[in-house]
């Protein structure tokens, strides 16, 4: 157990100790970002899994939004992230012969809002900094997600900034947990979706 205690005073490094937490990364996109993800028969979302070691899965529904939820080791997760970056950025990208890492991607993060105040920190301090350490632009909303405890955290810039900006913000999240019982995002859940749906089926 002594590593454990390494870990948690001055004495173990944070790479050491971060790869044997299990990490989830929840992330709100889009339809076409969902396909440029997927890929043709699902081959772009099979290779970053296999790739990464990461376990991606991506919520079922045919609403404009859909939630790509990212697990496993955090070292697992920032590959994942890394690749989905990088993906984004060459399918969606003006694609004019730009260089692969130079074009802007968004991700939108989905964060139980009670880790948000720690990711902002005092009068913005702790959000302030990771913009400044990683040069990649971070917006916490400041409304709930609908039906939900969460809040979206949007995170753009080049991929490589993105990258280190999602371990900073990932850094956080794991030293101050959840507070309380989160109610995870889904969307398009609202009761009038339900209703609809549930007609539609009848007929």
């Amino acid at each position: 157990m002594a590593s454990l205690d390494g870990a948690s005073g001055m004495g173990g490094s944070p790479e050491e100790t971060e790869l044997s937490i299990t990490l989830t990364l929840r992330m709100l996109m889009h339809g076409k970002e969902i396909g440029s993800i997927i890929g043709k028969k699902g081959e772009t979302v099979k290779r970053i899994r296999e790739q990464s070691s990461a376990r991606i899965t991506i919520s079922e529904g045919s609403c404009p939004e859909r939630i790509t939820t990212i697990t496993g080791s955090t070292d697992a997760v920032f590959r994942a992230v890394s690749m989905i970056a990088f993906k984004l950025e060459e399918d969606l990208g003006p694609g004019d012969g730009a260089a692969a890492g130079t074009v802007p991607v968004t991700l939108r993060l989905v964060i139980p809002a009670s880790q948000c105040g720690s990711l902002i920190g005092k009068a913005g301090s702790k959000i302030r900094e990771i913009r400044e350490s990683t040069g990649a632009h971070v917006q916490v909303a400041g409304d709930l997600l609908p039906n939900s405890t969460e809040r979206a955290v949007t995170v753009s810039g080049v991929p490589d900034t993105i990258i280190q900006c999602v371990r900073q913000i990932c850094a956080v999240i794991l030293e101050s947990p959840p507070k309380g019982a989160t109610i995870p995002y889904h969307p398009g859940l609202s009761l009038g979706t339900v209703l609809l749906s549930a007609n539609q089926v009848r007929g």
